[in-house]
C-alpha cells in the first residue's frame, strides 16, 4: 500500500513538472511565430525594431515601431519603484531580523504578507486616487497620469517580497557569526551591517532581481496609472528622466491592444507579440542574472 501510494506521488510529481515545461514551452513557441509574423510585414523591419526612438502603431496615424519609448517607460517606472522598494524593503528586513522582538515580528511579518496579496487594481486605483493627486499638490506639474504615482504604487506591491525574502536571508544566518562579532565587540549595528548584512548577500540580491522582474512584468498598475502615451523620445529624449511625464510600459501597451479595439489580424494586434518576446527576454535575462550572482555569492555553512 506504502509503495503505491509513493508511486502515485512520484507520477503526479511528475506530470507537474511536465506540464510546467509544456506550458513554457507553448508560450516560448507562440511569442516565436507571432514575432516571426511580425517581423514579415511590409510595414516593420528588425532593425526599426530594435533601434527605433518612436512607437505609434495604432490606427489613424503613422506607424513606428521603435521599441525604445516603451522600453524607456518600464525603466522610468521601474526605477521609481526599486528606489521605494528596495532601500525601505531591506532596511525592514533587517529590523525584523536583528532588532525587532519576536511578538513584534511575529505581527509585521504576516501583516506585510497579507499586503502581498492584495490584488494590483486595488493597487491602481489607490495611485489614482490619492498619491496622483497628493503628486498633484506637491507640484502642479504632475497630470492625471504619470510614471512617478505609477512607480510608487509598483513600490508599494513589491515591498513585502523584498522585505520577506531579504528577513529569510538574514534569518538564514547562523546565530554563531553574530555570537562571535558580538564576543569581539561588534555593537548590533555593526553585527547586522558588517557580518549578517554580507553573509545573507546571496539571497538579499535574488529577492532584489525577483522585485525588479516583478516590476518590469507589472500589468495593472501602469495601465491604470501610467497612462497610454509612449514616451516621444525622437523630440524629447530627456522625457525619459522626468517622473512628471505620462508613459507606456510595455505591458500598458499589450494592456491597450487586448481590449478589443484593434483587429486580430492587423499589424498592431501582432506587434503586442513582438513587445511581449521582448518582455520576455528582458525578464528571462534577469533570471539568469539571478541564478549567476546566487552562485556567485552563495555561501555554506556547517
Amino acid at each position: 500500500m506504502r509503495a503505491a501510494s509513493e508511486a502515485a506521488v512520484y507520477t503526479a510529481l511528475i506530470f507537474c513538472g511536465l506540464f510546467s515545461l509544456c506550458t513554457t514551452g507553448a508560450i516560448i513557441a507562440v511569442l516565436t511565430v507571432e514575432t516571426i509574423e511580425f517581423f514579415r510585414l511590409p510595414e516593420v523591419t528588425v532593425v526599426d525594431f530594435l533601434t527605433g526612438l518612436k512607437w505609434s502603431p495604432l490606427l489613424g496615424t503613422e506607424k513606428h515601431f521603435g521599441i525604445w519609448p516603451l522600453v524607456a517607460g518600464t525603466a522610468l517606472v521601474t526605477v521609481i519603484a526599486m528606489g521605494l522598494a528596495l532601500p525601505l524593503g531591506l532596511v525592514t528586513a533587517i529590523y525584523l531580523s536583528e532588532y525587532a522582538r519576536p511578538a513584534v515580528r511575529n505581527v509585521l511579518k504576516p501583516t506585510l504578507e497579507v499586503i502581498a496579496g492584495i490584488p494590483t487594481v486595488v493597487f491602481g486605483y489607490f495611485a489614482l486616487t490619492v498619491i496622483t493627486p497628493g503628486l498633484q499638490w506637491f507640484h502642479p506639474g504632475f497630470g492625471v497620469y504619470n510614471a512617478m504615482s505609477a512607480g510608487l504604487a509598483v513600490g508599494m506591491m513589491c515591498l513585502p517580497i523584498v522585505t520577506s525574502l531579504s528577513e529569510d536571508a538574514l534569518r538564514a544566518v547562523p546565530r554563531s557569526l553574530r555570537e562571535g562579532a558580538y564576543g569581539l565587540g561588534g555593537t548590533r549595528l555593526e553585527v547586522s551591517t558588517r557580518v549578517v548584512l554580507p553573509a545573507a548577500l546571496s539571497g538579499i540580491i535574488a529577492a532584489f532581481l525577483l522585485a525588479i522582474a516583478r516590476a518590469i512584468g507589472e500589468t495593472m498598475i501602469v495601465a491604470l496609472a501610467a497612462g497610454s502615451a509612449p514616451l516621444q523620445l525622437r523630440e524629447r529624449p530627456l522625457s525619459a528622466l522626468d517622473p512628471r511625464s505620462e508613459v507606456q510600459p510595455m505591458t500598458g501597451y499589450m494592456v491597450q491592444i487586448f481590449l478589443g479595439d484593434t483587429s486580430n489580424f492587423g499589424v498592431e494586434y501582432r506587434s503586442s507579440y513582438a513587445v511581449a518576446a521582448a518582455l520576455f527576454v528582458l525578464t528571462f535575462a534577469l533570471t539568469i542574472i539571478g541564478h549567476r550572482v546566487r552562485v556567485r555569492f552563495r555561501q555554506a555553512y556547517e
